[in-house]
């Protein structure tokens, strides 16, 4: 049978008010009575909705999970799943348990990120970036409250972001396919608002400059990072009065609609047009051809991440970021006869 706060307070020798009290952490209660409270609620294992170690320490051991985006606001695509797996085993391994915010009552009461976190007493969040970047996040971001980003510029002071080095992956696409002699490239990225998917075309065109290779408009198209958008991308760029001899595509998924588009219409990967992939995800490997890819770390980033909120929490580190180095995967949708090699150009 369940242990009430009317018999702990019986136990304890005090008045139910003082266990409401102690429970609620509130200062006016001596500390050699909280700890008696403490102890006999242990010893009876009685759980309120944090454990009686939480109320002594001012600690929960669980961290928020916050997805940023006001649109596919879930955990759908495979870099974030693979990311948040590693994360999970690494925080846990710290003593730390999750918390994904999804009750919607605290959207129909307007309430924030930061109301939500203040109300569990999480020890620290991570904030995972998407399209449309809700504006509480950034209030949460610059609160008392650790948090760590990933693939999201946090700026707080007690907060600190890793994400692959954006502005690199591009360099390396452009840079192969310079290589292999492709002159005519076309680009498929995420949405124009998002800040990630801003910093690779941005680093797509300064890197098509700096080879000398001139940018169609009719070739650069915008998807949502997803396998529809690509292929309908792909299809508009079918339609220019030139075709491009090579693709680029800012999300392994929409590469992978890219090259349902291209066969589609009748050609083929690579001997028509080569394809390039952003990610690594493991459908890359499968696919025919297997799809040349830029590789974000996921590994590295999930592990990072723990450890870097880790000691933002402990307040060891303050407001920090890293940038994870990317990798070029090549496989056979670039025309390469090798089934899989990298080549990581510092």
């Amino acid at each position: 049978m369940k242990v009430t706060i009317k018999e702990i307070a019986k136990l304890a020798g005090v008045s139910q008010a003082t266990v409401s009290k102690i429970i609620n952490n509130y200062d006016d209660v001596g500390e050699e009575t909280k700890k008696r409270v403490l102890d006999i609620m242990e010893q009876q294992k009685y759980r309120p909705s944090y454990s009686a170690k939480t109320l002594a320490s001012k600690t929960s051991d669980v961290i928020g999970v916050v997805y940023a985006g006001k649109v596919n606001a879930n955990f759908n695509h495979p870099f974030f799943v693979d990311v948040m797996n590693v994360f999970k085993k690494n925080i846990g391994n710290l003593g730390y348990d999750l918390m994904f915010f999804s009750n919607e009552k605290f959207n129909m009461a307007h309430e924030d990120f930061l109301a939500r976190c203040t109300h569990y007493r999480v020890d620290g969040c991570i904030i995972i970036g998407g399209e449309e970047i809700q504006e509480s996040v950034y209030t949460l971001d610059n609160s008392s409250i650790p948090c760590i980003g990933v693939d999201i510029e946090l700026t707080g002071e007690k907060s600190g972001y890793i994400m692959t080095d954006n502005l690199k992956v591009s360099t390396k696409v452009v840079e192969h396919l310079y290589l292999l002699g492709h002159r005519d490239i076309a680009y498929i990225g995420g949405k124009k608002d998002s800040n990630i998917a801003k910093m690779r075309l941005e680093s797509f065109k300064r890197s098509m400059t700096e080879y000398g290779l001139s940018l169609n408009d009719d070739w650069v198209m915008y998807g949502d990072f997803f396998t529809k958008s690509g292929y309908e991308a792909m299809k508009k760029i079918l339609l220019s009065e030139k075709i491009p001899k090579a693709v680029y595509a800012a999300s392994d998924l929409m590469a992978l609609g890219a090259i349902q588009a291209v066969k589609e219409a009748g050609l083929s990967v690579p001997d028509d047009i080569v394809v390039i992939g952003l990610d690594d995800i493991e459908a890359s490997k499968y696919v025919d051809p297997p799809l040349t890819t830029i590789r974000q770390d996921k590994e590295k980033i999930g592990k990072l991440a723990a450890y870097m909120l880790y000691d933002l929490i402990r307040g060891t580190i303050h407001s920090t970021s890293v940038m994870v180095e990317p990798d070029l995967i090549i496989r056979q949708s670039c025309g390469t006869k090798k089934k899989n090699y990298v080549i990581n150009t510092k």
